[in-house]
């Protein structure tokens, strides 16, 4: 197994050293404190020491530039040797070990990979649905949930890293709105780290829900639509389209499987995170959850919204599959126009 959880770190060290600066630097450095939390196992709740993340953060970024240019490592199992991206080929192999291997491209082009102890092998529907837990190899910004194919994968350390993150951010000023109640839902105010790990499990469920939302929103656009966006050269028309994307994915599935189950706490949740670019498409459905809130007369309201929105986002994307990249862009740049 070392072999195997080297090659996979080595993959990962390669990708973020190609791509883990790419951000502001908040956000890098905040993403390599919990990085350096992962590494160094440390609970949450103990702030890791700022010197010694200081001196780590040094040591990683010189390692960064021996290995920058350096081409992805094959994936052993079994006494074979897979291509890094193999995702699929490379899971079967592993049946039976226990384990779970990921490997994608993300935003911005970003390659990322992980290898983690399974912990659920479901089917759901016509989905595979892989359970991660604890992780043995994984890159800076971990992504909690991830669909490929008809497979979809949820990492559960990722998941209570973002979490915790959203949660301790919150807690500095503790506003009101989304985040205040689906914490406060979950007794984060009596016993913080037993409400995340509360909030972990449960919200597993609306990350499996968006994930299949992705796989039909997939089969709607077609396959050309991930081959247009991964031919985008720049940031601002890949930033319209993944939106447009993600809040198909919602209205098909998330928001309508939510709102069916009464899964308030959840619904408070999903509005939490519900911003930037994919917020700025849809004031509809902010202004509806903020003047008939969740439960009660609020469900049926969003419920027609969802649906007016799955109608609206179809028929974006398809629009977006008929423009160019620079046409695509001029649009992120004016979301309200193209607004629901």
């Amino acid at each position: 197994m070392a072999a195997l959880v080297n090659a996979v770190q080595t993959n990962c060290d390669i990708a973020d050293a190609r791509h883990a600066r790419n951000v502001s630097l908040c956000t890098y450095l905040l993403g390599m404190r919990e990085f350096y939390r992962w590494e160094h196992e440390l609970p949450y709740g103990v702030s890791p020491p700022r010197d010694e993340v200081g001196r780590w953060i040094a040591e990683r970024e010189a390692r960064w530039e021996q290995i920058i240019d350096e081409d992805f490592v094959a994936v052993p199992v079994a006494g074979l040797a897979f291509d890094p991206f193999a995702a699929e080929q490379v899971n079967a192999a592993l049946a039976g070990s226990g384990l779970v291997y990921g490997a994608g491209v993300g935003r911005f082009h970003k390659p990322h990979f992980f290898l983690g102890r399974l912990d659920r092998d479901d089917q759901r529907g016509e989905a595979r649905l892989l359970v991660c837990g604890c992780e043995y190899a994984r890159d800076v910004s971990a992504i909690p949930a991830a669909s490929q194919g008809a497979t979809v994968i949820v990492r559960r350390e990722a998941l209570r890293q973002w979490l915790w993150e959203k949660a301790e951010g919150w807690n500095v000023k503790q506003q009101d709105g989304a985040l205040k109640a689906a914490l406060l839902a979950y007794g984060f105010d009596v016993d913080p780290q037993a409400a995340i790990e509360r909030m972990t499990d449960g919200e597993i469920e609306t990350l499996v829900l968006h994930e299949e939302g992705e796989i039909a929103a997939g089969r709607l656009l077609g396959s050309g639509w991930s081959e247009k966006v991964a031919g985008f050269s720049g940031k601002r028309a890949e930033l319209l389209a993944r939106a447009v994307r993600d809040n198909l994915a919602d209205c098909l599935v998330t928001l309508p499987g939510l709102l069916a189950r009464g899964a308030n706490d959840s619904l408070h949740f999903w509005f939490s995170t519900f911003d930037g670019m994919r917020r700025e498409l849809f004031p509809r459905l902010v202004e509806d959850y903020a003047s008939t809130g969740v439960g009660a007369g609020g469900t049926a309201t969003l419920r027609l919204t969802a649906e007016a929105g799955r109608h609206h986002f179809t028929a974006l994307g398809r629009r977006l599959l008929n423009m160019d990249e620079t046409a695509i862009a001029a649009l992120s740049h004016q979301p309200a126009t193209i607004a629901l």
